[in-house]
């Protein structure tokens, strides 16, 4: 369980692949704090750690991670946002995040609004049964964030410098695929609805 709070910008330092899994070596700045079988989320996807090196970490991803995430088009010195799993006696700043990325979306525009900056994501809405809502919340690579603007299959979100600086937001072009988590409460009422 995370809370969408990046807590560091890691870079990938190796990928190796190992039939259809995809093994992802990170450099971090809590190395020295990671244990094997710790839950990290990556970009918004829990990924387990399997090695600990001296200066990185190694997680692997699944084939169905790989299909459902951005984590397959990585390479060697990519920026990844990485939080650890929530502590039940924190405050919890973001929202309720599970680090299960629903789909990705794409980039359409970002817009400098003097002091922050406007991004809009399109995504397949008829496929995933997905939704967003003005002012709901949405998980976008790791990171939480409120949704300002929501149509169907697009939804903007307005980024303040804090963290359009700590986190990789600010290294995306158009075009590029984002993770998306939905808000699980979203997601329950929409599947009752559909009933």
């Amino acid at each position: 369980m995370f809370t969408g709070i990046v807590e560091n910008i890691a870079r990938i330092e190796n990928l190796e692949r190992e039939g259809s899994n995809l093994h992802l070596w990170l450099e971090c700045g809590f190395i020295n704090e990671l244990k094997i079988d710790q839950s990290i989320s990556h970009n918004g996807v829990c990924l387990t750690v399997v090695e600990i090196g001296e200066k990185s970490y190694k997680v692997t991803a699944i084939d169905e991670t790989l299909k459902k995430t951005n984590l397959g088009q990585l390479s060697i010195s990519s920026k990844v946002n990485l939080e650890r799993c929530m502590r039940f006696n924190d405050r919890l700043d973001g929202h309720i995040v599970q680090g299960h990325v629903d789909q990705t979306a794409v980039l359409k525009s970002i817009e400098n609004e003097n002091g922050s900056f406007l991004l809009t994501f399109e995504y397949d809405e008829a496929s995933s049964g997905n939704v967003t809502v003005p002012k709901g919340s949405i998980c976008i690579n790791g990171v939480s964030l409120t949704v300002v603007k929501s149509e169907v299959g697009l939804f903007s979100v307005a980024i303040i410098p804090y963290t359009w600086e700590n986190t990789n937001l600010h290294t995306l072009k158009l075009g590029d695929l984002v993770n998306l988590e939905f808000d699980i409460i979203g997601k329950y009422i929409q599947r009752l609805m559909n009933r």
